[in-house]
């Protein structure tokens, strides 16, 4: 643990993280002060709240001397570490850490994080049920929404922190140190952040920097940046796969998933293929991994198969909206990229009518050519990012420019035929007209009600 009393900390950023953290510092006795590029009167539902705690606000930009005032800086996940800011503090040698770190250094009890470009919220919410449906005392937070310092108070001894961890989050982690940790996949994203795929593995190879071989890293075989990692753990390395068997882990065999937990014990028969409630094979590699992980923790194969065939879609991943005229709308907006939506394509067979746009990640959209040929019978784009969308799919596909997404509902919905797919899945982050993927997604539900 970290001694915080009368320490002078600095927490950039006032999103739900850094709120959360500049809220934990003070209550531990730190003199805290935050700072945040908005605007005092953008940040107005925060302010009160920040003052009537004794934090200092800084509003409309961050002031260089505020940063070499401290003993430690706080990094909220939105704001780059390159920030010059936050190079000069650390230039001058000032320790600076994210939000996830500084609640590693007070969780009590057993962590297991989940990380990937896709499918981290569901596999954390399903293995935060199968925990519980354990009997283990489970809390579920991270980038699922509960920022991690919130957690820390109801942590004892025995709890299970079950966390989903972005790039952002772990990129400022040093001593961050779960028990059990997973890597669902590695994709192109968060580029225009990170500038390489190179850059970007990296940072989610930090979820097991700390694991020693005491630890257990959970692999995907199937995909290649994943499974390079385990070259460069020290942790346990367990695999998952739907394409073969592999010699520790998870896998597929004859409509059934199968675990075994090395190549001197038998395999089990976890659960058949048909009893996974989840549409997609994206799903059935979340399942693979969450087997692998409650497996790990000691729960059994059959507490895992009642849990799993008791879970639901997660809001905003591939969720079953309504049937309207005969036609299914689904709610995806958390594919923020483009492999999340080719998943979701993917999901699929034929008939699909795809809204595609938001704030561009650096994306290449032509990757999604050969699904949409074989399966979208077009195109509605929307946002920031329409024209460059347009641009990589010219006469590939019929596309629709709606500009907003109440005007891509409504085309979307009037050229559909019965037994057709409207499919939210942007490729995109949602930041140039929504607050967040959940407000885009809520958007979205509601023009589909009305």
């Amino acid at each position: 643990m970290m001694e915080l009393k009368n320490k002078k900390v600095l927490v950039v950023g006032l999103g739900k993280s850094g709120l959360a953290a500049a809220l934990f510092l003070r209550h531990h006795g730190a003199l805290v002060t935050v700072s945040d590029v908005r605007s005092a009167e953008q940040l107005a539902k925060e302010i009160p709240a920040l003052l009537e705690e004794g934090i200092m606000v800084e509003a409309g930009g961050h002031g260089l001397l505020t940063f070499r005032r401290q003993d430690l800086i706080v990094v909220s996940p939105g704001v780059p570490l390159d920030t010059p800011e936050l190079l000069q503090a650390k230039a001058l040698g000032l320790p600076v850490i994210g939000e996830l770190e500084l609640a590693a250094r007070f969780l009590k009890g057993k962590s297991l994080a989940i990380t990937g470009s896709n499918g981290k919220t569901t596999t954390t919410a399903l293995l935060g049920e199968i925990l519980q449906a354990a009997g283990l005392p489970t809390l579920v937070g991270g980038n699922i929404g509960v920022p991690v310092v919130s957690l820390i108070d109801q942590t004892t001894d025995d709890t299970w922190s079950v966390l989903e961890v972005s790039s952002f989050q772990l990129e400022s982690t040093e001593q961050f140190h779960p028990n059990i940790s997973v890597i669902l996949n590695i994709t192109p994203d968060h580029l225009d952040r990170h500038g390489s795929l190179e850059n970007y593995a990296r940072a989610k190879e930090r979820i097991f920097a700390a694991q020693t071989e005491e630890d257990s890293l959970v692999l995907n075989a199937d995909n290649a940046h994943a499974a390079a990692a385990a070259a460069r753990s020290s942790a346990a390395v367990y695999w998952f796969s739907i394409d073969q068997h592999v010699p520790r882990g998870a896998w597929v065999q004859e409509g059934y998933v199968y675990f075994r937990l090395d190549k001197e014990f038998p395999p089990e028969k976890v659960m058949p293929l048909s009893a996974i409630p989840l549409k997609g094979a994206h799903n059935v590699e979340n399942v693979l991994a969450a087997v692998v992980a409650a497996r790990r923790a000691g729960i059994s194969a059959e507490v895992i198969a009642h849990a799993v065939a008791a879970f639901h879609a997660v809001e905003h991943r591939l969720e079953y909206v309504a049937t309207r005229n005969g036609v299914e709308f689904y709610n995806d907006s958390k594919a923020t990229n483009v492999d999340a939506t080719a998943k979701a394509i993917a999901s699929f067979q034929v008939g699909i009518h795809l809204i595609l746009g938001g704030k561009d990640k650096n994306s290449d959209y032509r990757l999604l050519i050969p699904l949409l040929r074989e399966r979208v019978r077009a195109v509605y784009t929307i946002g920031s990012a329409a024209d460059k969308i347009e641009d990589h799919l010219r006469g590939a596909i019929t596309i629709h420019s709606c500009i907003t997404l109440e005007n891509a509902v409504r085309a979307a919905a009037a050229a559909a035929h019965p037994g057709e797919i409207v499919l939210l899945a942007p490729a995109c982050a949602s930041f140039d007209q929504f607050e967040s993927y959940e407000h885009r997604g809520r958007v979205f539900k509601q023009l589909v009600g009305a």
